[in-house]
């Protein structure tokens, strides 16, 4: 345990910081309070509700980490920042999907991904499929795919976050969800996701659960990472609620937020078989203090499944992308700032994982030697992902 409270010291760069409390919602999953506070939000806002619309009572939900409350008596219109407050935004009319793919030896998935779309109780109303510079499988997907799939290649930089800004910019929907390539949605994703663009809601995003090879989970493997394979990891909230940022295998935003925000950092993301990431944590952060007083939710109804290739089940490949997503961490701070960039990272490293270590050991008493191991291994994955955010190396400098 002093592993953890040890390794935890990178993020304690403001004693001040304190964590809002999330909100909870009733089983209609629409924001309800809990102890009222007019100064953290102005009131008189409407919000949807089982029984139509009724009148919104702030409290803390409404501030989720690393957002700013705004002063006592101020109106929606203008922060007090002085950036303007966003009016609030209608219900979504329209949806496009955009899938992502690089390679050709995840052909079968990304019919498979494109085949679960077509199988929406809420159908797409415009479906992209964008080629990462790879010419050969951008004509297999012209020539094979259904004649109704939007198939074009990446315009911009190689990697994940030039070939999404592609599909962004050719999207005519009110709204851009993203599917990753081997990824297959449940038949309710979109519906789940359009049902909570209430009027602040300028994203949303749903679980990604893993579907193991071979075997399945290897034993050594903690929940707790699972966001190393990109799927939700074990202390997601378990009911639709504010997040920082989204899990990009199966999250959305609305349109017009990319004409104020901007594009994802192509000096950030993913880069063929480099295990870099948080292109959608810097996103979602710009995001979040352009649009002032608005959130983004998690919405673990909302299910996709994401296949984990054999090459990501084992030691090395784990220990690889902990250390890649501690230098992406730092390029996170470069442009938000420590408070901001380490917000959500600060409760998972004091809450998640001491009770995954502990659960861990009680486990491994119990008579599960793997419960051992993975205690052994979020110890492990934690100062990993310490060495690489203090590393000297950090991938590329923002402009």
């Amino acid at each position: 345990m002093s592993l953890i409270a040890g390794a935890s010291s990178w993020l304690n760069t403001d004693r001040r910081f304190s964590r809002a409390r999330r909100g909870r919602l009733n089983r209609a999953d629409r924001w309800t309070t809990l102890a009222p506070d007019p100064r953290l939000i102005p009131t008189g806002r409407q919000t949807e509700g089982s029984r139509g619309l009724r009148q919104h009572v702030a409290g803390p939900e409404d501030i989720s980490e690393g957002a700013a409350p705004l002063p006592a008596g101020e109106e929606w219109g203008r922060s007090h920042e002085g950036r303007p407050v966003r009016p609030p935004f209608g219900p979504p009319q329209t949806v496009t999907v955009v899938i992502c793919a690089y390679t050709e030896r995840r052909w079968d998935s990304l019919v498979d991904a494109v085949k679960s779309m077509r199988a929406q109780r809420r159908p797409p109303d415009q479906l992209v499929v964008v080629i990462d510079h790879n010419a050969d499988l951008l004509r297999r997907a012209q020539s094979t795919l259904p004649g109704d799939v939007e198939v074009l290649p990446n315009e911009e930089a190689k990697g994940l976050s030039g070939a999404r800004n592609t599909g962004v910019r050719v999207a005519r929907s009110d709204v851009v969800a993203f599917l990753d390539d081997d990824a297959e949605a449940d038949p309710g994703w979109l519906e789940e996701l359009l049902a909570q663009y209430l009027p602040y809601v300028v994203g949303a995003g749903g679980a990604a659960l893993p579907v193991w090879p071979g075997r399945g989970r290897p034993r050594w493997f903690p929940e707790e990472f699972d966001w190393v394979v990109g799927c939700s990891y074990r202390g997601l909230p378990d009911t639709v609620a504010p997040q920082r940022n989204l899990i990009g295998a199966a999250m959305s935003f609305r349109h017009s937020v990319f004409d104020e925000v901007g594009d994802f950092d192509t000096d950030m993301g993913r880069l063929g078989t480099l295990p870099f990431g948080c292109e959608e944590t810097e996103f979602s952060l710009r995001v979040r203090s352009t649009f002032t007083g608005t959130e983004l939710v998690y919405v673990p109804r909302s299910v996709v499944h994401h296949h984990v290739g054999a090459e990501r089940t084992n030691v090395r490949y784990f220990l690889r992308r902990c250390y890649a997503e501690g230098i992406s961490k730092a390029a996170v701070v470069q442009r938000a700032g420590p408070e901001r960039g380490l917000a959500s990272e600060r409760t998972y490293v004091r809450s998640t994982l001491p009770r995954g270590v502990l659960g861990g050991l009680r486990a491994g008493l119990r008579g599960d030697l793997g419960g051992f191991a993975r205690s052994l291994m979020i110890v492990l994955g934690l100062l990993t992902t310490t060495v690489g955010y203090l590393s000297p190396r950090v991938r590329r400098s923002p402009p």
